[in-house]
């Protein structure tokens, strides 16, 4: 029941960024999250409270006319109170743009760390590792620019 419950969390974190529901999205983090997404931007990994990452997502992917990402192949190692979620992801962005293809998709894994809380589980880390991308990359730099308006 613990791995179906880490797993439940993770997919929500998806679920939830997708529909725009950004009070849920909120539930699924603990309070201070630290975000490993170097292999996309470069940079170093930073750590942010939940209420600063999730507005910082609510500007840019509610920039997008739509995204999916989809979560898969789950392996999950549960240690006392903390879990490690590792699983493939599939994230497809849409924008529609005068110029080039209103899509981009970025493929690759993520690693999530959790801690339990009372009976569930929250993400306390992400590490996205984008090993493809395919389409207008782009479009990114300009949902970055639409959400921070």
């Amino acid at each position: 029941m613990e791995r179906l419950d880490v797993i439940e969390t993770c997919t929500r974190m998806a679920w939830h960024a997708d529909q725009r529901e950004w009070e849920a999205l909120r539930s699924v983090f603990a309070d201070r999250v630290r975000l490993d997404y170097t292999s996309l931007n470069g940079g170093e990994p930073v750590t942010l409270p939940a209420d600063d990452l999730v507005a910082a997502w609510s500007r840019t992917l509610g920039a997008f006319d739509a995204t999916q990402h989809l979560v898969t192949n789950h392996l999950v190692t549960v240690d006392g109170d903390t879990a490690v979620c590792t699983a493939s992801f599939q994230a497809t962005h849409r924008l529609a743009t005068p110029f080039g293809s209103p899509l981009w998709t970025l493929g690759g894994t993520y690693r999530f760390d959790l801690v339990r809380d009372g009976d569930g589980w929250l993400i306390s880390g992400v590490v996205m590792t984008a090993t493809w991308a395919d389409g207008n990359h782009e479009l990114l730099a300009r949902a970055s620019r639409d959400g921070s308006a």
